[in-house]
């Protein structure tokens, strides 16, 4: 028989359709109460527990410098494992049911502009073999589609429609969409293809990105590459393939795209998703407001 743990998780691959990754998350954060409960409390199971037990865990978290953002999402954790208990009726009272996460700071986060943008497609104007150009084609991807990392590197080459401008990526929890591409990439990819076709090896050849031995690309290569390319033009901190999507985002509301499209092109569930990349619009929008006002004449 599962324990309850194994059956949470086969809940998460396979009901809530999360990644691997995700769901090694959320387990590594009960297992880490479970160790609490066992030192503080000299208790085995995580599955009968009080708030008072929890609230004990998050000032332990707290004393030894865990920040809030972490801390909320081990709570998030224990929240979702209490919750799939009294779906399954292994416990009748969710102890984490009147649980506020704690405050954290709101993290602005900047786009690169669209001089910045420009300034870099410039230098890589004219790239030259397998890697020069597959390097170009990440970042325009990135720009012009607003795709995740790990959609980029899970890209299919059967999912490249040239012919129709058009490729689909699989994003959160499986679920696909379908994201336009300017003609300008679509010539890109050819002569991306072109190359790729001539690698001596070819050996994740399901994969669109690949590296010069046919592998499919790592998180961290991709990460490197988008830090490494707007090192040159940016003094931003953050300069991550995030920052690109959020770029992507903010440079369409403000060129007068309305929300519920980009909700859509980024592929989120919700509109409120969507709304942290209002921020920038809204500034823009507040500049074009006073500078065309008669009232402020």
């Amino acid at each position: 028989m599962k324990t309850n743990k194994e059956a949470f998780s086969d809940y998460l691959l396979l009901e809530k359709k999360y990644s691997t990754h995700t769901v090694g998350a959320y387990l590594n954060d009960v297992v880490s109460f479970e160790s609490f409960l066992k030192e503080s409390f000299d208790q085995e199971s995580v599955d009968l527990v009080n708030y008072g037990q929890v609230r004990s865990w998050i000032v332990s978290l707290v004393d030894q410098g865990i920040s809030n953002v972490s801390i909320n999402r081990k709570m998030a954790s224990l929240k979702a494992f209490y919750k799939f208990l009294l779906k399954i009726k292994q416990i009748e009272i969710n102890p984490m049911l009147k649980h506020k996460s704690l405050k954290t700071p709101k993290v602005v986060q900047i786009p690169f502009s669209e001089k910045e943008l420009k300034d870099l497609l410039t230098t890589i104007d004219a790239p030259v073999g397998f890697e020069e150009i597959r390097d170009k084609l990440i970042v325009e991807m990135f720009y012009v589609t607003g795709m995740r990392r790990a959609e980029l590197i899970h890209l299919l080459i059967k999912n490249v429609d040239c012919s129709n401008n058009v490729i689909k990526v699989l994003g959160k929890r499986n679920k696909e969409r379908i994201i336009p591409i300017l003609p300008i990439i679509a010539n890109q990819i050819g002569s991306y293809i072109k190359e790729r076709d001539d690698l001596e090896s070819l050996i994740d050849s399901d994969y669109f990105f690949v590296s010069k031995k046919g592998l499919k690309l790592s998180e961290s290569f991709v990460y490197r590459l988008i830090n490494s390319y707007f090192s040159r033009v940016s003094e931003k901190v953050k300069k991550s393939p995030h920052v690109l999507r959020h770029t992507f985002a903010t440079h369409l509301l403000n060129n007068g795209a309305d929300l519920n499209s980009v909700k859509e092109l980024l592929g989120h569930s919700s509109l409120a998703s969507t709304q942290v990349y209002t921020h920038n619009s809204l500034a823009e929008l507040k500049k074009v407001y006073k500078d065309a006002h008669p009232r402020n004449k």
